[in-house]
C-alpha cells in the first residue's frame, strides 16, 4: 500500500497533505505518529466519566491534528463532535461520537495496513 493510496482508504486528502508540509516523506512520519497520539483515548475515557470539558478539548485537538494531516473525514466528524460538546453534552453528542469511533477506527485500519506493508 503506498501512502496515496492509504489516504484513499481513510478518506483523507492526499494532495491537501502534500501541498500543506511539502513532502511525501514529512506526511509519512506525521501520519505514523497519528498511532501514538492519546487524544482519541482520552476522547473516550473522558466522555465515559461524563467529564464533557475534557471530551471537548480531546475532540478539539483530534480535529486539529487530522486538518494539519488533511485526514478529512475523520476530521469533518470531530469537527462536528467537538462543536456539539463546546456546551455540553447533548443527545446528539452520543451519535457523533459513535460516528468518530467509525471514522476512527477506519484511519487506524488504514495506517496500520500502510505501517505493515510498507516496513516489509
Amino acid at each position: 500500500m503506498t501512502l496515496q493510496e492509504c489516504y484513499a482508504a481513510m478518506s483523507g486528502n492526499y494532495d491537501d497533505a502534500i501541498g500543506r508540509l511539502r513532502s511525501e516523506r514529512l506526511v509519512q512520519k506525521f501520519v505514523l505518529k497519528f498511532l501514538d497520539d492519546g487524544s482519541y483515548d482520552l476522547l473516550c475515557r473522558s466522555l465515559e466519566e461524563k467529564n464533557y470539558e475534557e471530551a471537548f478539548r480531546a475532540a478539539h485537538t483530534i480535529k486539529g491534528v487530522c486538518q494539519n494531516l488533511s485526514i478529512t473525514k475523520l476530521q469533518d466528524s470531530s469537527s462536528r463532535l467537538c462543536e456539539s460538546l463546546r456546551n455540553g453534552y447533548t443527545p446528539e453528542s452520543g451519535v457523533l461520537a459513535e460516528e468518530v469511533r467509525e471514522d476512527y477506527a477506519q484511519t487506524v485500519a488504514a495506517i496500520q495496513t500502510f505501517q505493515k506493508e510498507s516496513a516489509g
